[in-house]
């Protein structure tokens, strides 16, 4: 298919910085402000020039109707109790978001708040009896949620809104009249249902804040901190104010993460990297919380992740080992593993519950590549599994097989990556790699009708556990971060280059998709090896590393990346920021920026700098689009917005990735592979 040969113009405006004795060109600062009608005009040609490009992306409708059937599944959650009363979130094939449920009775459904599907329920609480509910929505994607209470009984909203929330933690006191909450970025509060004026109780700057409290309303925890460490505290509320707490150390000023809670055996579990990058469980006495005892040591090869406490003598704990889920029992006391508890596959573990005074169960969602998310139980009288609660709906799925495969990184490093294709006989496919790397968060194999469409069309999926994320635990986190950030991006390069070396793909069938710091990973691997890949699409990306401190969410992002301010760090920034990494004349990959106007994470600005800067610089056919949406934002959006997106972004990278499927103008993509005349 034939693009445009000129984009709309763009004028390069000579900004040059002075930054620690380092010149540093900004030709398009212009564009980060999206009221200047110099930036709206260029928008509203690059919206023409993206929906004249799109309308003439062969298979963007066939892949647009696949992606609507293998969404049908709906999601189900795990059930919080409160009391008697059973709390979930289910949604069916045919709605646009989850649905807040009591027991079998709808609560709250945020398409009846909003018929236009703009609005989302961002988080919720119910108080300790199940009778109140705190629950938080926004409106347009922007996450800047208001919380109100609901009698759940009735459905009145007896108190809200409150402002200033994004997704806050609440922690309700028993008897549901008062409740501490999240101030984001300012400090936790305590609202006193009904009473306008709330109290604050804990602040020690714009920092990240968490509150929980114990099931029988006595012990506080309070943490503090940013991604790579954080403080903690426990205040017993027995017989004080609630509104002034007297909070005492756990943790103070730790570079690690240490999460705690007091469990209804009355002994504060903390989970911890602390002296153990993979995690480790330890337990103190309420009285002395500072005082700790290791609980369960740290395994070498699996990282730690959620537990719970049954019948006060057996304890569940998630591990992951190589992005891979698992559940252990350990005897409560001395830690000992005693049992395995069975699960349906070798996929990912999420979403562990209990009822709040232990009892002999537990339930967790499961899935892995051609299983959405089903709700298991655990009952710790049988030592046996069942299935609680399928996905609500079913569609028909291909035969897709998993491959674990490792490789060695730019220092020797070993990597892992998991590779989902469907039988073949060994031919190069059309190939999306995609990864994240960064603030500790791992990567799990799960269900996702985006990337069944495509494997099922006959491409190949491949997701790295690069360095920067969580998949191998905290050490395996400090190694893709700051300075050492370059590591995340050999890691994904090595990771293209082993798909080329094993036969998968070759280059000019080879697409990345990333979003957010993943949107960052794609931006610094285009730039840096624009020969490696066909297409590249970068969803909401961080780009500009010199300025991300400016706007957004990105204030709180400098412990994970550095800080522009700091001369040193600077220079780390400078060395991959994508934006200063343009040059003219290169023959860039097909790129699609996709950005959404009400992020309020990352700044569309990156997007419109740098396809700016990459319309100019690009020396060859290949287009450099932007996707603007309105209304959305970075976070939960109605279930047509994300297919929409989806089908967009298959439809781009099938279009330069697969030619014999592409070309054929019309046709449907995923049916036309699937019929046999792709290699797989």
């Amino acid at each position: 298919m034939k693009f445009p040969s000129q984009y709309p113009p763009a004028e390069r405006r000579p900004v040059t910085d002075r930054l620690h004795g380092r010149d540093v060109d900004d030709f398009y600062r212009w564009l980060e402000h999206p009221a200047d009608p110099r930036t709206q005009h260029w928008q509203a040609a690059q919206d023409e020039l993206w929906h004249d490009s799109a309308a003439r992306l062969p298979g963007r409708a066939g892949f647009l109707a696949r992606l609507n059937e293998l969404k049908d599944t709906g999601l189900v959650t795990p059930p919080v109790w409160r009391g008697k009363r059973r709390f979930h979130l289910r949604q069916s094939a045919s709605q646009e978001h989850p649905v807040l449920y009591c027991d079998d009775r709808i609560v709250l459904d945020p398409m009846e708040l909003d018929p236009t599907g703009l609005t989302t329920l961002d988080d919720w609480q119910p108080d300790q009896e199940g009778r109140l509910l705190a629950y938080q929505i926004s409106r347009s994607g922007d996450e800047k949620a208001n919380l109100y209470v609901m009698d759940v009984d009735t459905g009145e909203i007896v108190d809200g809104p409150i402002g200033g929330c994004r997704y806050s933690a609440v922690a309700w006191l028993p008897g549901g009249q008062a409740f501490y909450y999240v101030r984001f970025h300012e400090g936790i509060r305590l609202h006193r249902v009904g009473v306008a004026a709330d109290t604050p109780v804990f602040a020690l700057g714009p920092i990240s804040y968490g509150v929980q409290i114990s099931a029988d309303g006595r012990w506080l925890t309070i943490s503090a901190g940013t991604a790579s460490g954080n403080s903690l505290w426990l205040a017993d509320l027995a017989g004080g104010d609630p509104e002034r707490p007297r909070p005492r150390p756990v943790q103070e000023s730790a570079h690690a993460r240490t999460a705690g809670a007091v469990a209804c055996d009355g002994r504060l579990y903390l989970l911890t990297d602390r002296d153990a990058p993979r995690r480790r469980l330890c337990v103190a006495d309420p009285a002395e919380p500072g005082a700790w005892r290791e609980l369960i040591p740290e395994d070498p090869e699996a990282v730690l992740g959620a537990f719970t406490l049954l019948d006060g003598e057996r304890l569940l704990v998630c591990r992951t080992r190589h992005a891979v889920g698992e559940i252990a029992v350990h005897h409560a006391r001395t830690g000992e593993r005693l049992s395995t508890v069975p699960l349906p596959g070798s996929g990912s573990i999420a979403s562990l519950t209990a009822r709040p005074d232990g009892g002999p169960e537990a339930w967790f969602a499961y899935t892995d590549a051609v299983t959405p998310a089903e709700i298991w139980r655990y009952d710790a009288r049988t030592d046996a599994t069942t299935l609680w609660s399928a996905a609500p709906g079913r569609v028909s799925l291909p035969d897709v097989h998993s491959h674990h495969i490792e490789y060695d990184s730019a220092d020797g490093t070993r990597v892992r990556m998991i590779v989902v294709a469907r039988p073949s006989r060994g031919e190069p496919r059309p190939a999306i790699l995609s990864g994240y790397g960064g603030f500790g968060i791992p990567l799990m194999p799960g269900y996702a009708a985006d990337s069944l469409a495509w494997v099922e069309a006959g491409g190949v999926l491949a997701i790295a556990n690069l360095r920067g994320g969580g998949e191998e635990g905290e050490a395996w986190h400090r190694d893709g971060m700051l300075e050492r950030k370059q590591n995340v991006f050999d890691d994904f390069v090595a990771a293209a280059e082993k798909l080329i070396a094993d036969g998968w793909t070759t280059p000019d069938r080879l697409g990345i998709w990333g979003e957010s710091n993943g949107g960052l990973l794609v931006g610094a691997a285009l730039t840096q090896r624009p020969d490696l890949f066909a297409a590249a699409v970068c969803s909401a990306g961080l780009l500009d590393m010199v300025r991300f401190h400016r706007s957004g969410l990105g204030p709180s992002w400098t412990g994970e990346y550095g800080d522009p301010d700091d001369p040193e760090q600077l220079g780390w920034l400078l060395a991959y920021s994508p934006y200063h990494h343009v040059r003219k004349g290169t023959d860039y990959p097909a790129t699609l920026f996709t950005v959404s106007a009400g992020d309020s994470r990352v700044d569309p600005m990156h997007a419109r700098k740098m396809c700016a800067a990459m319309q100019w610089a690009s020396g060859g056919e290949r287009p450099i689009l932007l996707r603007h949406e309105l209304d959305v934002g970075h976070g939960a959006r109605a279930v047509s917005r994300s297919i929409g997106l989806a089908a967009d972004v298959l439809a781009f990278l099938a279009a330069h990735t697969a030619p014999d499927v592409a070309g054929d103008t019309g046709s449907d993509a995923a049916a036309h592979a699937a019929s046999g005349s792709d290699p797989a």
